[in-house]
C-alpha cells in the first residue's frame, strides 16, 4: 500500500522545553512527582487538499512538460480553494471553487476533457458534501452542464432531493440558470484517440478505467466539506454510472469525523461503499483516516479494485492513501502548498 500523509504542525511541540523545566523546578523544590500532559495537536486555522485521479502514473510515462503542466494545474485549483477559505468562506465553497478549475483543464477526466462514452459522447457525473449539516448534492449522466459540480451544488441548496440523473439532470441544471453547452464542448483529441483505441482492441488498460477529480477542506469554522466530479469511464456502455456521484460511494464529509473524495475503479468503490466506511470506520472504531483508507482501499483490492483517496479528518488533518502507481494530488494551508504525483513522493 502506498501513501502519503500531509501532517499538522504541532505548535504545542515548542512548548515541551519550557514545560520539562518546570517539572524539574519542581522536583527540586518538593518531593511530589509531576508529570507531564501530551500535548493536543492544534487545529489549523483552515486547509484544502485535493486530487486529479489516481492510476497508472509512472515517470517514465510522463514528460518533463506534461508533469509541469499537472502539477500547475493542481497549483491552480489549489490556490482556487484557498482563496475562499483565506477570506473565512466556508469548506463547501471551498471544495466547489477548488474542482471547478480542474473541470475546465482537459488534463484531467472532468468536464472539459472527459472520456468519450462508447457512443461518442459524454456523461459526466459529480456530487458535493457539506460536512455541517450533511446536506449533499449530485448528478449523474449530464451532457450539457459546463461545470456538473455546479449542477450538484444546486441539487443540494435549491431542491428537496440529493440527486437527479440524465435528462432532469441536466433540465433542473438549465432552470437554475446554470451555463449550458453542446455536448462537443468536452471533446478532446487524446480523449477520442483513447476512445477508438479501446473500441479497436476491445479492452481497456487501467488507465481508461480512472480519472476523477476531487477536494477536501476545512474552513475557520472546524466545518468539513467534499466534492468529487468525473467524466466516467473511457468507452463506458450509455448510462452507466460510476461511484462519483454516490453520497456514500465516493464522497463523505460530517463535521468532526471526517471528509473523503476517492478515485478509482468505480464499480468496486460502489460495494464497498468506500467514504462512508472510512469515515464510520473513523467514527466508530476510532481509527485515524489513514488506517481507516487502508481498511477501505484493501476490501477494493481484495475485490480486484484499485485508485485512492483524498481525506480530511475533523481536526483538519490530511492524509492520501492509494493502491495504484500513482495519484495527482496536493494540499494548501497557512504554512504553504505542497503537490505530488508519482507513489514515491
Amino acid at each position: 500500500m502506498m501513501g502519503m500523509t500531509m501532517m499538522t504542525t504541532n505548535q504545542t511541540a515548542r512548548r515541551a522545553p519550557v514545560r520539562a523545566l518546570m517539572c524539574l523546578i519542581a522536583l527540586m523544590s518538593a518531593s511530589t512527582a509531576c508529570s507531564t500532559v501530551e500535548p493536543v495537536p492544534e487545529r489549523p486555522e483552515w486547509r484544502l487538499a485535493i486530487h486529479g485521479g489516481a492510476g497508472v502514473i509512472l515517470r517514465e510515462n510522463l514528460t518533463e512538460e506534461q508533469e509541469a503542466a499537472y502539477r500547475a494545474a493542481l497549483e491552480t485549483a489549489l490556490q482556487a480553494g484557498a482563496d475562499v477559505l483565506r477570506d473565512g468562506g466556508s469548506a463547501v465553497d471551498a471544495v466547489q471553487a477548488a474542482v471547478i478549475p480542474m473541470e475546465d483543464d482537459p488534463l484531467f477526466n472532468a468536464g472539459h476533457g472527459a472520456v468519450f462514452t462508447a457512443a461518442g459522447r459524454h456523461e459526466l457525473d459529480a456530487s458535493i458534501m457539506d460536512g455541517s449539516d450533511r446536506n449533499a448534492g449530485a448528478v449523474a449522466g449530464v451532457k450539457r452542464v459546463k461545470n456538473p459540480i455546479l449542477a450538484a451544488r444546486a441539487v443540494m441548496d435549491r431542491s428537496d432531493h440529493v440527486m437527479f440523473a440524465g435528462q432532469g439532470a441536466d433540465a433542473f441544471a438549465a432552470r437554475q440558470g446554470l451555463e449550458m453547452v453542446d455536448n462537443s464542448y468536452f471533446d478532446t483529441d487524446r480523449r477520442r484517440e483513447s476512445l477508438e483505441r479501446v473500441l479497436e482492441r476491445r479492452a481497456r488498460t487501467a488507465a481508461d478505467r480512472h480519472g476523477t477529480v476531487g477536494a477536501v477542506a476545512i474552513d475557520q469554522d472546524g466545518n468539513v466539506a467534499a466534492a468529487t466530479t468525473t467524466g466516467g469511464m473511457t468507452a463506458k456502455t450509455a448510462g452507466r454510472v460510476g461511484d462519483s456521484p454516490l453520497i456514500g460511494a465516493a464522497t463523505y464529509a460530517q463535521n468532526g469525523v471526517c471528509a473523503v473524495s476517492a478515485t478509482g475503479h468505480g464499480e468496486y468503490f460502489i460495494r464497498v461503499g468506500v467514504a462512508k466506511t472510512v469515515c464510520a470506520r473513523v467514527e466508530l472504531a476510532g481509527e485515524d483516516i489513514e488506517t481507516a483508507a487502508e481498511n477501505a482501499l484493501g476490501q477494493v483490492a481484495a475485490l480486484g479494485g484499485d485508485g485512492g483517496l483524498v481525506l480530511m479528518d475533523g481536526d483538519g488533518e490530511a492524509a492520501f492513501v492509494f493502491n495504484s502507481a500513482g495519484m495527482y494530488r496536493g494540499s494548501i494551508d497557512p504554512d504553504g502548498i505542497e503537490t505530488a504525483i508519482y507513489g514515491d513522493e
